[in-house]
Parts: structure tokens; sequence; C-alpha cells
């Protein structure tokens, strides 16, 4: 769908997924299920999708054991492999086309946001497939008492790849890549309210099985409830779980993994603070943090969602961010002038409004916005909202919202800012604006967060990317989110005679 085309205000025709994905091959399912997907800017139903069942995974499992087991794709040399990688990635980027749309259908992000998204995707594959090419998985190192031993690294096995809906196919980059990459096997489980897009990287696995690049076995994809998701979670062959969700799904995975020892990766939820220092350029922060706050409405981990700014500036920069956060172009998503579309769905819409209404019972000012945009009485959709005299305790400064919401904290001085910045269960992003890049950067080592900007909100995921607390464990990104799919292993070897 080209630009022009995306401007005519519908949604283009998606053709229903009637099978499911095991082993590389589309294949009936054992139950007959269906999720439906919803256009959250016209409340429509535009596809539907099978569903799997717990059958249908056990299916998925075995045929990833088995592949793993007979060691076809994990004998095969990471410079093979990468190979392979690469060539997801050159498929992905032919067919941007068709998965913008669905990213604006499924997120209800705007198509000038869906497209640059999906094209970021092979770039994300191309990384992890050049920092394979360069990975040593054999070292010899000598031992204290003479001789020498190999350090040996192995892929995990077996993976669980549980991904959310609010970034599918980059999901998917951050997690299929190095566990391809490393030899493993994997079944992807997607979320019921974004299966498309995920299907669409079904096609391109099934195109190299046929081909006979990817064995089969290797790769499934399903798309299941929490019921059946949990019966993969806690299959005794699935060696290796990585999830990317809320905090709350986390613990719950967490749980029952550790019920057997299983590994397990998570990155989780987030309460990212931007701290505005009395230096900044406010005229440079307005130019990058209302992005960082609202990227896809606010449905985002990462999404700047506490200011932090001090009391002597407190007056100044709320005006200013006030036109800031309200210039945000919002509205029909096809448009490619809009930055702000709906939210993903009706719970999503509930949810957010619902925290609004919070957010003023604790006694919190509505400085813009705080429901829907006037004259959208259809589409999910969320105005941006920026709310004055919050309470770092409360919860809305607290409580992970995923939507457009911007809570302004105001502290005393730089420690206190600190102090506010840390007052979080999570630990996964955050931002420093002062014009002393120096003392931006150790302002961001005390910050504990995994990962945090000085003078913008500018994210790279080829580089190590994860949480401290409550925002998970493991790294995504860089030679960090490759090892993470490796055991190691160490070979004592024999002394020489003496």
């Amino acid at each position: 769908m080209t630009t022009t085309e995306a401007s005519t205000g519908t949604a283009p025709s998606i053709a229903d997924r009637e099978q499911v994905f095991i082993g590389g091959r589309w294949v009936d399912s054992t139950g007959g299920e269906w999720v439906d997907v919803v256009d959250s800017f016209t409340e429509e139903k535009v596809a539907r999708v099978r569903t799997a069942t717990a059958e249908d995974v056990a299916k998925a499992v075995a045929a990833a054991r088995e592949s793993f087991d007979k060691g076809e794709w994990a004998s095969r040399t990471m410079a093979e492999r990468a190979d392979v990688v690469d060539a997801i990635a050159d498929r992905l980027e032919r067919r941007v086309d068709e998965l913008t749309p669905i990213g604006v259908v499924e997120v209800g992000v705007p198509v000038s946001v869906s497209r640059p998204t999906q094209e970021m995707v092979g770039g994300l594959f191309r990384a992890v497939a050049a920092v394979a090419r360069t990975f040593e998985t054999t070292e010899e190192r000598p031992r204290a008492a003479g001789g020498v031993s190999r350090i040996v690294k192995e892929p995990t096995g077996v993976v669980a790849a549980i991904i959310p809906w609010n970034g599918p196919v980059g999901t998917i980059a951050f997690k299929l890549a190095p566990a391809l990459a490393a030899g493993c096997s994997v079944v992807l489980k997607t979320a019921p309210e974004a299966p498309l897009s995920p299907s669409v990287f079904a096609d391109i696995i099934a195109e190299l099985v046929a081909e006979g690049r990817i064995p089969e076995g290797v790769v499934s994809v399903l798309c299941a409830d929490r019921e059946v998701s949990e019966t993969l979670v806690t299959n005794p062959d699935v060696d290796h779980i990585t999830f990317t969700g809320s905090t709350a799904a986390g613990r719950r995975i967490m749980s029952l993994a550790g019920e057997r020892i299983a590994r397990v990766s998570l990155e989780l939820g987030g309460k990212s603070a931007a701290i505005i220092l009395d230096d900044a350029d406010i005229d440079h922060v307005v130019q990058t943090l209302p992005m960082g706050g609202c990227m896809q409405s606010g449905q985002a981990c990462i999404a700047l969602s506490r200011v932090l700014v001090s009391r002597k500036r407190h007056d100044e920069v709320l005006e200013v961010l006030k036109a800031a956060y309200g210039a945000l172009p919002i509205g029909n998503p096809w448009e490619p002038t809009n930055f702000l579309g709906p939210l993903a769905s009706k719970r999503q819409q509930d949810r957010v409004l619902g925290y609004i209404d919070v957010a003023k019972e604790d006694g919190a000012k509505i400085v813009l916005g705080g429901g829907r945009p006037e004259g959208f009485d259809k589409g999910f959709f969320v105005a941006p909202t920026l709310l004055d005299n919050v309470d770092p305790d409360s919860r809305i400064a607290q409580e992970e919202v995923f939507g457009p919401v911007i809570s302004v904290i105001t502290y005393e001085d730089e420690e206190d800012a600190i102090a506010i910045a840390n007052n979080s269960m999570y630990g996964l992003s955050g931002a420093v604006y002062t014009q002393d890049i120096d003392h931006g950067f150790e302002v961001a080592r005390r910050i504990r967060t995994g990962t945090i900007s000085v003078n913008t909100a500018t994210m790279d995921f080829t580089l190590p990317f994860g949480g401290y607390k409550q925002s998970g464990m493991g790294r995504e990104g860089g030679i960090e989110g490759l090892e993470e799919f490796f055991e190691i292993k160490t070979v004592h070897l024999p002394a020489p005679a003496q």
C-alpha cells in the first residue's frame, strides 16, 4: 500500500488466516476457535485468525524438540545461520507494503509511524547476522594446575518466544533473530490482539523451509490465549522462555518456569522518567520529549511518562510542554500527517481513561486532554493528556498506563529529582536534559534503569536493551542479546604428559 492509498481513510482488505503454522508449514488446527482482528479506527472487524489449541502447542514443541535434537540447524556454522537471518531481512523488506497497513490496524499507529517501524525491522535482523559472523563459540583457557580447558557456547535449545501486541514484528526481530543465529529451535507465540503481522513472518519462514534453507520443525508461529500459552511455558521440552509484555504476566511466567528451573529472559513494563535539569534548553527538550512520551500513543514500555521539573522552572516548562504535547497531530491513522492514532483496543482505551480518573481522584490536575479528543466519536482515541500536581507515590506516577498520559512531577533539587526517578519498581528507560553533557552522563549513571539518554529520546535496539528491577532480566540487542541464547560448557582436557 502506498502513502497515497493510505490517505483514503480506510483499511485495505486483509485475508483471514485459516490455519496454524507448525514446524514450518501451514496446517489445520485441532480446534475451531478464531480471534477477530478489529480496526481500532473504525471499530469494525477486518479479519479473523485461527487460534492454536493446547494440542497444537504440544505438536509445535515436539517438532522443535525433534529438530533441535537432530542437530541439523544447530550444527550449521554461525556464518551459515547468519546468511539465513539476512535472507529473512531481505524478505521482510520486500513486504513493507504488506506489513505497514497491518501495523496501522493492529496497533492503531498512523501510517507515518507504521511504515518506518516496519522498515527498521530488516536492519535489526541484519545487525544480529553481523554480530553472529564474528561471535566465537569456542575458546581455550589455561588451568591453574596446568593444561587447558575449552569453553564452549552451545544453543539453549527449544525456545518459547512470547511477544506482545504493541510491536509484534520488532519484537520478533529481538527474539527470533538471535535465537535462530544461535542454533535454537523456536515456538513463537503471538498475542491475540495482533496476530496478523507475525503471520507474514510465518509466510517467510515457510518459503525458506520449502527452499531447504531452514529445516522443518525449527520454527512454529502460533496465536493463543493465556490458558493455552501457559501450556507452552510449562512444557518440559521447552528449555528457554523469552517474554516481552507486562510485569504481571512476567511474574506469572517466571513462577511457572521456576517450578522446573527453566531458563527465562524477560523484558517487562516501564515507568520511565525524563529529568529536566535547571540548565536545560527547553526549546531543545520539546524537540524530542513529546515524541518520547507519546510514541505509539504511549503504547510503549519505554515511553517517558514521568516528566520531572524543578519548582524553580515549573510554570515556564509546563506552559511549553502543554503547547508541545497539544500540537501533536492526532486523528485518522491513514493520514500521513498524523503522529497519534487510536489506541489498539476498546479495552486499552477504557484502561487509560480509567487511570486518568484515578489520577484526578488522587489530586492531579489536568492541564491538557483528559479524555477523547473532540470530534472523534468513533475509534479508540485518547487525547494526549498532561497531568500536573502529581504525587510521586500516587498510582498514576507508579503504575504503567500504556497510553498518551504524561505526569509532571515537581522536584526541589537535583538530589530530589534522582530520588524521584528511582522511586519506582521499574527501571527500563529514561532521559536527562541538560546543557552540560558530562554532568548529564553522571546523573544518568545514578538512575537505576537499563537504558537512558542524555538530551534525546532516541533508542538504538541494535545495542543492549533491557531493564533493572521489575522491568525484567536479560538483554536484547547487540552481542549481549545473542549471548542470551547460549549455554556455557567447560570441557577439561587432559594435561600433557610430564
